[in-house]
């Protein structure tokens, strides 16, 4: 069993009603944006994971990043990582290259097409991100949100803590 994942029986509390529906309400709202966002920039010729490598290496030193790090930044595992820059390699979008501290590793850069297609496709989909999400809070509300999404971020690293601590214990 995975320690990081509690575990499920009698001693756990059960999610009330109320927070399951705000739960459902949580994923089903970010199924829709996510849904609109992809949609807008696929008019630009890019998939939302090209937005997020490209993003990630606009705002790097260099615009280069080691391919373990871009993998860290974006949140994905490396076998995806790698699949995923084949097919923006092949379209021109980002270049790999081998590691020269490491020869197992790579480097990718983004391309002068690459950066091209990052900008051409940024103002779209910021007013995107404007129309569909920040257009519907009120300062008030954008807050809030803060509040809520660092409370659970720092949940969720105290939880990770917990399991390194575990792991290095056991």
């Amino acid at each position: 069993m995975d320690r990081r994942t509690p575990s499920v029986g009698p001693a756990t509390r059960r999610l009330t009603a109320r927070q399951l529906t705000v739960w459902r309400s949580l994923m089903d709202a970010m199924e829709e944006l996510s849904r609109r966002l992809t949609a807008q920039l696929q008019q630009v010729g890019l998939s939302t994971g090209d937005y997020l490598v490209m993003l990630a290496l606009s705002e790097a030193a260099g615009h280069r990043l080691r391919s373990s790090e871009l993998a860290d930044a974006i949140g994905w595992q490396h076998s995806r990582l790698s699949h995923h820059l084949g097919r923006m390699e092949r379209r021109g979008l980002v270049r790999r290259e081998k590691c020269p501290t490491d020869s197992r590793g790579a480097v990718v850069t983004i391309t002068d097409e690459g950066l091209r297609s990052f900008r051409l496709a940024s103002a779209p989909h910021l007013r995107a991100v404007k129309y569909y999400f920040a257009d519907a809070l009120t300062e008030h509300q954008f807050e809030e949100l803060e509040s809520i999404l660092t409370a659970v971020r720092t949940h969720l690293a105290d939880l990770g803590q917990e399991a390194d601590s575990e792991r290095r214990c056991s």
